[in-house]
């Protein structure tokens, strides 16, 4: 059968050379005199004086994390320190001019629109600005909104608190800023 071979792998079943002999070492390496042990006196003249070098140290893996949680909240009140620095509140468009003049309004139902607001609350003095906050990506309402009065007075009317919750069906939380 191995006559069908090609030569290649009839190569690979062909014999080997012979191991060549060797001869015998007249002693094993075990049987040999030596000269013994010796001692490191004669070593001593190259040894260090003085204390030795410290241990370099190695954080072990529980200390790695703790350096690393530590070194990024580092970086992270380092961020927020420079964006506080560089926060300027005039630059906001869609924040409100005056915080003591604004209502923050907590549960509207997401079809209530600017209009609807500003018709249930121009009731109580004149609104300088309403702002529904809306979803960036849909655009669609979030569910509360703040209201901007020309003049803090308006705000702090003494029947704004006591009939809003019964007459307005469409928001039921309200709180001065």
């Amino acid at each position: 059968m191995t006559q069908f071979l090609p030569p290649n792998l009839l190569a690979l079943f062909a014999a080997r050379d012979p191991i060549p002999y060797l001869p015998p070492v007249e002693r094993l390496s075990h049987e040999k005199r030596t000269t013994g042990y010796t001692g490191v006196s004669d070593y001593v003249q190259y040894f260090e004086s003085g204390p030795p070098p410290p241990r370099p140290k190695y954080e072990n893996k529980e200390e790695r994390a703790e350096r690393r949680r530590r070194e990024k909240q580092e970086q992270v009140t380092y961020k927020l320190e420079q964006e506080i620095a560089m926060w300027d509140p005039s630059s906001n468009k869609k924040g409100t001019l005056d915080p003591f003049k604004t209502v923050f309004v907590g549960r509207v139902n997401y079809d209530t629109t600017e209009s609807k607001l500003k018709r249930e609350f121009e009731s109580y003095g004149t609104i300088s600005k309403i702002t529904l906050v809306k979803d960036k990506k849909t655009s669609k309402a979030r569910g509360y909104a703040f209201v901007e009065y020309e003049h803090e007075r308006d705000m702090h009317c003494k029947y704004f608190s006591l009939s809003l919750g019964h007459s307005l069906t469409s928001f039921s939380f309200c709180w001065w800023i």
